[in-house]
């Protein structure tokens, strides 16, 4: 068994692999770094699950399957992700209006984290800028490209 768990190592070489670990670290350091907007933006999407959730408890109520304030938040929560299980369904206008609210705001919300690291890896994937720091002010931190120093209009010198 260990020499067919060897063999099954082979399709990594196969594969080249090792050639995607730069990438996967890129990723990993791009989620590392936005981890508090993700963080916050989780928090809100909980917070507006609860609010929700409890909101059709009240609205439907035992009637119509809405047992408790913790099935309403369960509900939320399915349906904003968009996974809709279709086992706890609103059955009174206002709550189909509020779920149609719901189901919006989850395709919305879908989006929100895919740009927070988006931006992330674009921001990590940069080629490492030179600090131009200007020899008159020693101001630093100006633009790639940059030929005057922005502070005080000296030029800048390319090393």
């Amino acid at each position: 068994t260990v020499i067919r768990f060897l063999r099954v190592l082979r399709i990594f070489r196969i594969l080249k692999i090792t050639t995607y670990v730069g990438e996967s670290n890129l990723l990993l350091e791009a989620l590392w770094a936005s981890r508090r907007k993700i963080l916050v933006f989780l928090f809100a999407v909980l917070t507006i699950a609860t609010i929700f959730g409890s909101f059709m408890y009240v609205i439907e109520g035992e009637k119509y399957g809405f047992t408790s304030i913790p099935k309403g938040i369960y509900w939320a929560i399915v349906t904003l992700t968009t996974v809709g299980y279709g086992e706890l369904r609103p059955q009174t206008p206002f709550g189909q209006f509020i779920a149609a609210i719901i189901m919006i705001m989850g395709y919305g919300i879908i989006a929100v984290p895919t740009g927070i690291v988006t931006a992330e890896i674009a921001q990590a994937s940069k080629t490492p800028r030179q600090d131009h720091q200007c020899s008159t002010c020693k101001a630093s931190q100006h633009e790639d490209d940059a030929k005057f120093c922005r502070h005080c209009g000296a030029l800048l010198h390319s090393e």
